[in-house]
């Protein structure tokens, strides 16, 4: 995986994640908006199978009405290490 040494992941000075069920992870999200339920989530289906990612999670939203897109899928991922673990 490409290191990129001018990005940093911001704590507080005294925070300790040396304790291995609490260490942070940097996590990515990417947002996916539809007309219709069904488009978001062809959209991240299609993004997905085009980049070596690994979804942590997912979340819906409604847009209140009225609005151009109505329907929000949030895709959580890391990206998968190319040299392994």
């Amino acid at each position: 995986m490409r290191s990129e040494p001018d990005l940093h992941l911001m704590v507080p000075d005294r925070f300790d994640d040396s304790d291995a069920d609490s260490q942070v992870h940097p996590v990515a999200r990417k947002m996916f908006f539809g007309s219709r339920m069904a488009d978001p989530f062809a959209e991240a289906a299609e993004w997905i199978r085009a980049h070596d990612v690994r979804v942590l999670d997912t979340a819906w939203e409604n847009a209140p009405a009225g609005e151009e897109f109505s329907c929000v899928l949030s895709v959580y991922f890391v990206f998968e290490d190319d040299e392994g673990d």
